[in-house]
C-alpha cells in the first residue's frame, strides 16, 4: 500500500484543493452572485453533458486501463493506443450531426417544464464531449502510473474558471448567456492541456494494425458504456429529472445540499485514481492474494475516512445552513441520503476496478441496465411526491440495491470480502461518536462553532483509531505524522 498511500495522499491533497475552491462556489458565490434559476440551468446544463459524457467516450478511459498492460510488444501498443484514440469518434461524429439537425427536438425535449434550457443544446454537446476525451487523456497518464496533474486538472482548474466567470458576472462584465459559453470553453481548453500532458509523457505513434483481441476490446468499451458508467449517470440522473418536474430553482437548491454530501467521496476518488491500474495488473497476473489485500485495505481505509466525514458533516450541518441564503437551507434530508451512498461506496474499496478489469465485466451490463430503469423509476415516483428530497432517496434506494449486487457478485466470484473485524469497530466507533456529540452545541459564532465541534469529533475519533491500532494504514500513517 506505500505506492498506493503515496499518490492516494498527492492526490487527496490536490481533489481537496478543488473541493474546497468549489465550496466557495457553491455555498458562495454562486447561491450570492447568481440568481437560483440561472444556477439551476448550469446545474443541469452540466449534469446532462456529464450523463453524455459515458456514451460519447465509448468505454474508453476503462478499456484503457484494463487492456495496456497485457501488451508487451511496442507495436500491440501503439495500435492498441489508435484504437483508443479513434473509438470514441464512433459516438461522437453521429451525435454532433443529430445535434445539428434536430436541435430544436431535443430543446424541446429538455425544456418540458423551463424553456429556458432549449437554447443550450449544443453547450451541453461540447461539454460532453470534452469531458469524455479528457477521460480519455486522463487514463493515458494513469497507466503511466501519472495521475497527480490530470486530478488538479479534474478537480481544480474548471473550478477556478467558475471562481473567476462568477466574479465577472457580479461585476456586470458579462451576462449569463456569456457566462455558460465560457464555462464550456473551459472544458475544452482542459480537455487540450491535459492531451498535451497525455502525449507528453508518450507520443502516440499512429499504427492502424489493430490489436489480436480487438473484438473483445470494442465488446469491452461497449459495455461499459451501459454498465460501468452506471454510478456517474445516477449521481446526476436526479438532476434532470428534477429540471422536468419542478422550477430550475430546485435543481440549484439540490445541487448545493448533494454538493455538500459529495465531498465525502473525496478520498475514494483519489485512492482510486492508483488503485485501478494496480488492480488491473493484479487481475492480469491472476495475483489472488494481492487483490484480496488490496481490497480489504482500501476498503478499511476509505471507511475510516468516509465515515468520519460524514459525522462532521452532519453533525456541523445546522450551523453551515446558518451561513447561506434561505433558499438554500432545507436540504438536510438530502445531504443525509446522498452522504450515505457516499460511505456505502467507500466501504466497497476497489470493487468497482474488480469487476470493470475481470473477465466477469459483463455483469456489470446488466447491473447497469437494471439499476438505470429502477433509478428512473425510483424518481418518477418519489419527485412528484416528495419532491428534492424524493430525488434524494431515489439516488440512495437506487445505489444501495446497485452497491449490494456488486458486492455480492465479487464474492461469489472470487471469494473474497472488503469486510473484516476492523470494519465492525469502525462502524462502532462512529455511531458512539455520533450519539455523543449529536447534541453538542455550542453559542458562539456558526463559524466558531464549526472549528470547535470538528476539532473535538476529529481528535477522538482518530485518538480511538491510533490508540487501538484499528486500521494499520491509517495507524503506519499517523505515526509518522507524530514522529515529525
Amino acid at each position: 500500500m506505500g505506492i498506493i498511500l503515496k499518490q492516494s495522499l498527492n492526490n487527496t491533497v490536490v481533489t481537496y484543493i478543488g473541493f474546497a475552491i468549489g465550496a466557495v462556489n457553491t455555498l458562495f458565490l454562486y447561491t450570492n452572485f447568481m440568481q437560483a434559476d440561472h444556477y439551476g440551468l448550469v446545474q443541469v446544463v452540466l449534469s446532462i453533458a456529464t450523463v453524455l459524457m459515458p456514451v460519447l467516450g465509448f468505454g474508453v478511459p476503462n478499456a484503457l486501463v484494463k487492456f495496456y498492460s497485457s501488451f508487451n510488444s511496442e507495436k500491440e501498443q501503439e495500435g492498441f493506443l489508435t484504437m483508443m484514440l479513434l473509438l470514441p469518434l464512433l459516438f461522437i461524429l453521429p451525435i454532433a450531426l443529430l445535434s445539428y439537425f434536430a436541435n430544436e427536438a431535443i430543446g424541446n425535449l429538455l425544456s418540458n417544464k423551463n424553456p429556458i434550457v432549449r437554447d443550450y443544446v449544443w453547450h451541453i454537446f461540447l461539454a460532453g464531449m470534452a469531458m469524455a476525451y479528457f477521460e480519455v487523456f486522463y487514463a493515458w497518464a494513469r497507466i503511466r502510473m501519472k495521475s497527480v496533474f490530470g486530478n488538479f486538472l479534474k478537480e481544480v482548474f474548471c473550478r477556478l474558471g467558475q471562481s473567476v466567470l462568477l466574479v465577472l458576472l457580479y461585476f456586470d462584465y458579462i451576462e449569463i448567456e456569456a457566462f455558460i459559453t465560457m464555462l464550456v470553453g473551459f472544458y475544452l481548453l482542459r480537455m487540450l492541456i491535459m492531451k498535451l500532458y497525455a502525449y507528453k509523457l508518450r507520443m502516440p505513434k499512429i499504427q492502424f494494425s489493430l490489436p489480436a483481441n480487438w473484438q473483445g476490446i470494442v465488446t469491452y468499451s461497449g459495455l461499459i458504456i451501459l454498465g460501468g458508467s452506471t454510478a456517474i449517470v445516477l449521481m446526476e440522473v436526479d438532476k434532470v429529472m428534477l429540471n422536468n418536474f419542478l422550477k430550475l430553482e430546485n435543481v440549484a437548491y439540490y445541487g448545493v445540499a448533494g454538493f455538500i454530501a459529495s465531498t465525502i467521496a473525496v478520498p475514494s476518488r483519489a485512492m482510486h485514481q492508483i488503485t485501478y491500474p494496480m488492480t488491473a495488473e493484479y487481475l492480469n497476473k491472476s495475483d489472488m492474494v494481492s487483490l484480496k489485500q488490496l481490497y480489504q485495505k482500501s476498503s478499511l481505509t476509505l471507511f475510516v475516512i468516509a465515515g468520519l466525514l460524514f459525522l462532521l458533516i452532519l453533525l456541523n450541518l445546522e450551523e453551515l445552513y446558518q451561513l447561506l441564503p434561505e433558499g438554500y437551507t432545507g436540504g438536510f434530508m438530502i445531504v443525509f441520503w446522498i452522504g450515505l451512498v457516499k460511505v456505502y461506496d467507500a466501504l466497497l474499496g476497489n470493487n468497482n476496478s474488480i469487476l470493470y478489469n475481470s473477465d466477469y465485466y459483463r455483469s456489470i451490463l446488466f447491473f447497469g441496465v437494471l439499476l438505470a430503469v429502477m433509478a428512473i423509476g425510483f424518481n418518477l415516483w418519489l419527485i412528484p411526491t416528495y419532491g428534492i428530497n424524493g430525488a434524494a432517496i431515489a439516488s440512495f434506494s437506487a445505489f444501495f440495491i446497485y452497491n449490494s449486487l456488486k458486492l455480492y457478485y465479487v464474492r461469489s466470484k472470487f471469494h473474497i470480502s472488503p469486510f473484516t473485524s476492523e470494519t465492525v469497530k469502525v462502524f462502532a466507533l462512529l455511531f458512539v461518536v455520533g450519539v455523543l456529540f449529536y447534541s453538542f452545541q455550542f453559542e458562539f459564532h456558526p463559524i466558531i462553532n464549526m472549528l470547535l465541534k470538528s476539532v473535538l469529533i476529529t481528535a477522538m475519533y482518530v485518538g480511538i483509531l491510533y490508540r487501538f491500532k484499528i486500521s494499520e494504514d491509517v495507524y503506519g500513517v499517523l505515526s509518522k505524522f507524530l514522529k515529525k
